[in-house]
């Protein structure tokens, strides 16, 4: 059979018709993420959770929020199998099995905050699709929410796991940041991971890199609120890093950088003798046919489509998106001269994989 022929061959019509269903499927939960999103930034996941069954006037005034806007997104979290309702009361009622993944009580397990991506990246589309015209890249200016919401993300995550869970990944490490260690966060945002490590370890002397001096300045404020003088951020670029530190952290920031490579040569030069980076990235394949099945792996691409890979484009940087995998991932610590890399999971973070590299 030629290839025309094949191209004109009847299709499997129940297949059609199935593949067709997830198509409206994913319409349908796509307008799901973005109320989702809504029902997180207005706090209405959790007025309802402190509730018993309400009805939408009581829900709105808990919430001091227009009930009309209330009454619309409920029914959405209806339809949508979010929200039970009761129709003989007219009342609404989120399950606790529900709330277990929507509400700020689920720690790390909360991924309500995380359909504001979703809004985001809605936000730079028309300027994505003339990059595939053009090529190109959308710059990071581009994105005037992304650095909060990823301070949002960082603080659900390492407020509860990052001194208990992620720094023991590292044997011994707990043991000498008690003794006092000089820490580098390399591409820190607002500097979460260096205040929660200072107050932790009050010996520790902890410093935060980025570029943005909006960033820089939420840490520093952050950092003062607090009263932590163990902690200071600095303005610069993570390819000119200068001085010597014990551990270098780098949390969900080189796969996105424009010169990765230079990034992590930077690093390891500045690492003292038995130091270590401890890098958390992307937990995917830099070989497409493995990310097949990832839980998120469509949310990954979109994400690196949308922001990952264009931004990095758009500096003429290397844009290594999703190729940015664990293989590629250790053959780029390899050649920036880390010599011993190991690769190390958490249990319940199916996003994130962890990189303790040290050199000879």
């Amino acid at each position: 059979m030629s290839i025309s022929d094949a191209q004109q061959a009847a299709p499997d019509l129940a297949r059609q018709e199935a593949f067709a269903g997830e198509v409206v499927d994913v319409l349908n939960k796509s307008a799901l993420a973005l109320l989702i999103s809504v029902g997180h930034q207005t706090g209405l996941f959790e007025t309802l959770a402190g509730l018993p069954p309400s009805r939408s006037e009581e829900i709105a005034k808990s919430a001091d929020l227009d009930e009309r806007y209330v009454r619309e997104w409920l029914g959405g979290m209806v339809v949508g199998g979010v929200v039970e309702y009761e129709p003989h009361g007219e009342t609404y009622r989120l399950p606790p099995e529900h709330a277990a993944s929507l509400t700020a009580a689920a720690g790390p397990d909360n991924l309500a905050g995380m359909m504001q991506y979703i809004g985001l990246m809605g936000g730079v589309e028309q300027e994505v699709v003339r990059c595939f015209r053009d090529g190109g890249g959308v710059p990071y200016s581009a994105y005037p929410r992304f650095q909060s919401l990823q301070a949002e993300e960082t603080a659900r995550v390492y407020d509860r796991s990052l001194v208990d869970t992620i720094v023991p990944l590292v044997p011994g490490l707990t043991e000498r940041l008690h003794d006092g260690i000089d820490v580098l966060d390399v591409g820190t945002g607002q500097g979460r991971a260096p205040v929660v490590l200072a107050k932790a370890f009050a010996a520790g002397r902890f410093h935060g890199l980025d570029q943005s001096e909006a960033g820089v300045e939420a840490g520093r404020a952050e950092a003062a609120r607090l009263g932590l003088g163990n902690v200071h951020f600095t303005i610069g670029d993570s390819t000119e890093i200068t001085g010597e530190y014990d551990l270098i952290t780098a949390f969900d920031v080189i796969h996105d950088l424009a010169r990765p490579d230079a990034t992590l040569a930077a690093i390891a030069n500045c690492l003292r003798e038995g130091g270590t980076f401890l890098m958390g990235d992307i937990a995917a394949s830099s070989r497409l046919e493995k990310n097949i099945g990832h839980p998120f792996g469509p949310a990954l691409f979109g994400f690196s489509v949308f922001y990952c890979m264009t931004t990095s484009l758009s500096t003429g940087g290397a844009g290594l998106g999703t190729v940015w995998g664990e293989e590629t991932a250790v053959r780029m610590l390899k050649d920036a001269g880390f010599t011993d890399v190991d690769v190390k999971a958490v249990e319940g973070d199916p996003l994130n994989v962890y990189y303790v590299a040290t050199k000879d």
